[in-house]
C-alpha cells in the first residue's frame, strides 16, 4: 500500500500545502481535530503583531492596525465557510461562552418555553452550560437519544442544541431535516460546528438554521485555546439579546455611558476586549483555510479516511468501527472500539503516531486533509497492526490512564 500511497500523493492537489504547515519530523498528526497543526506563517504575524502593532504601534493600533475590528472582520472570513453572510458571523470568546450567549437568548425569544432539547453524549460543554442554566431556573435540559429527536420536539421544547458532528463517533445529523423539525414544533436551533468548521460542507442559511457556535483551534488551525465564533442569522439580528452585556457589545462603547444599549446585529455577541494576539494567530489559519476550500478539504479527507481503512483490511486489522461506514454520514475522523484503547493509543504516540483516546474505549483518528498525506496513512496503519499483534501495548506506561490524553 505504501507505494499506492506516493502514487495519490503524487497527484494530489493539495500535496503542496503540507509544506505550509510546521508538521514535525517523525510524526504523523492525526489528531487535527482536536488541536490543528502550526501554519508556517502564524509565528511571523505573531512577531509582526508583538514588535511592530504593540511594540512600535502601541495603543494607536487599535485604529492604525484595525485591532478594533478583527472579531468582525475574522468573522467575516469563517462565514463562507459555514454557509453563512459575513455580517452574521464574529469571532468571539470560547465555545462554552458563546454556547451560553445563545442558549440565554433563545430562551429569552421563545417566552413561555423553557426545555433545551439535546442528545445523551453530546460534548460535554454543550449539555453543562443547559444544565447551569436550569441550575438557574432558567432552562430545563431534556436528552432525547439521536434517532428520537425529532418526536421529542413538542411545544415545550424552546432551543435544540445538537452537535453537526458527534465529537467521538463522527456521525453527522441531517441539518436541513432537523432544524425544519424544529421550526415545525415552533422552537429555535443552536448547532455546534465544533468538528465541521473548516473540514466539512456546512450551509447554515440553506437549512434555515439560527444560531451557530464554532471552534477557532481545530480545523481552522488558530492555534491552542484560539478564540471561538458565532453565527446568529440576520433574521434574528434585532431580537437577539444575549446575557453578557459587555462593554464591547454596546451599541458605542466609547461613548461610556452608563446604561446598556446593544449593538446593531451581530456584534451585541461582543463582551470584553478581544484578545488581539491570538485573534491574530487565528485569522493566519482562518485564511489558509480559505485559500484551499472545504470542498477539496472535505474531498480530501474522504479519501484519506477510506484509504486508511484499505490499509487496515490489507493488513487484517480487526478493529470495532464507531464511525458510520459512509464517509458522506461522518466527519473528518474515524473512531475504533477496542476494550484497550487508551494504552493502544498511548503506544501508537511512543511510535509519532499521535492521535487520541475518548473514554472509555474509543480511539479516535483525525484526518486533517490540509498537511497529512496518504504515505501517513499507509505508514499509520502498519503502526497501527504491529502495536495490536505485539505486546507493546501492554506496557505499564501504556496501560496507566493519563490525566491528559
Amino acid at each position: 500500500m505504501l507505494e499506492r500511497a506516493r502514487t495519490l500523493d503524487a497527484a494530489d492537489p493539495l500535496a503542496t500545502y503540507r509544506e505550509r504547515f510546521a508538521v514535525p519530523d517523525g510524526v504523523i498528526y492525526l489528531d487535527g481535530n482536536s488541536l490543528g497543526c502550526l501554519p508556517r506563517a502564524t509565528p511571523e504575524r505573531m512577531q509582526q503583531v508583538m514588535r511592530g502593532e504593540w511594540g512600535e504601534g502601541l495603543i494607536r493600533s487599535w485604529n492604525d492596525a484595525d485591532w478594533i475590528g478583527l472579531p468582525q472582520r475574522i468573522g467575516g472570513k469563517i462565514a463562507p465557510l459555514i454557509g453563512a453572510e459575513p455580517h452574521e458571523v464574529i469571532a468571539a470568546d470560547s465555545v462554552s461562552v458563546n454556547l451560553f450567549k445563545l442558549i440565554s437568548a433563545a430562551l429569552a425569544m421563545r417566552p413561555g418555553r423553557k426545555t433545551v432539547l439535546s442528545e445523551p453524549g453530546n460534548f460535554p460543554t454543550d449539555l453543562y452550560m443547559i444544565e447551569g442554566l436550569e441550575k438557574q431556573g432558567l432552562a430545563t435540559q431534556r436528552l432525547a437519544e439521536r434517532g428520537r429527536i425529532a418526536e421529542a420536539l413538542d411545544e415545550d421544547v424552546a432551543l435544540l442544541l445538537l452537535t453537526h458532528a458527534h465529537y467521538k463517533t463522527g456521525e453527522v445529523f441531517d441539518m436541513a431535516a432537523l432544524t425544519g423539525a424544529a421550526h415545525a414544533a415552533g422552537a429555535l436551533v443552536l448547532w455546534d460546528l465544533s468538528h465541521s468548521g473548516g473540514a466539512l460542507p456546512v450551509e447554515l442559511n440553506e437549512c434555515e438554521a439560527d444560531f451557530a457556535v464554532g471552534c477557532g483551534y481545530k480545523y481552522l488551525n488558530g492555534g491552542p485555546g484560539a478564540p471561538a465564533y458565532a453565527f446568529v442569522a440576520e433574521r434574528h439580528h434585532d431580537a437577539v439579546q444575549q446575557p453578557l452585556s459587555g462593554w464591547m457589545g454596546h451599541a458605542r462603547p466609547f461613548a461610556f455611558t452608563d446604561d446598556y444599549a446593544p449593538a446593531p446585529g451581530v456584534d451585541r455577541l461582543l463582551c470584553g476586549t478581544a484578545p488581539i494576539l491570538a485573534m491574530a494567530a487565528l485569522e493566519v489559519g482562518v485564511d489558509l483555510i480559505a485559500e484551499i476550500g472545504i470542498e477539496p478539504l472535505y474531498a480530501k479527507s474522504q479519501k484519506l479516511s477510506e484509504f486508511f481503512r484499505q490499509c487496515l483490511a490489507e493488513r487484517e486489522v480487526e478493529l470495532g468501527l464507531v464511525s458510520p461506514s459512509d464517509p458522506t454520514q461522518r466527519g473528518s475522523q474515524l473512531s475504533f472500539r477496542h476494550e484497550h484503547a487508551h494504552a493502544i493509543s498511548q503506544a501508537l504516540i511512543a511510535r509519532g503516531v499521535i492521535g487520541d483516546f475518548r473514554d472509555p474505549d474509543i480511539l479516535r483518528l483525525g484526518f486533517a486533509p490540509a498537511y497529512l498525506r496518504f504515505e501517513d496513512m499507509a505508514e499509520a496503519a502498519r503502526h497501527l497492526a504491529e502495536v495490536l499483534e505485539s505486546d507493546e501495548w501492554q506496557r505499564d506506561e501504556f496501560r496507566k490512564r493519563a490525566a491528559v490524553t
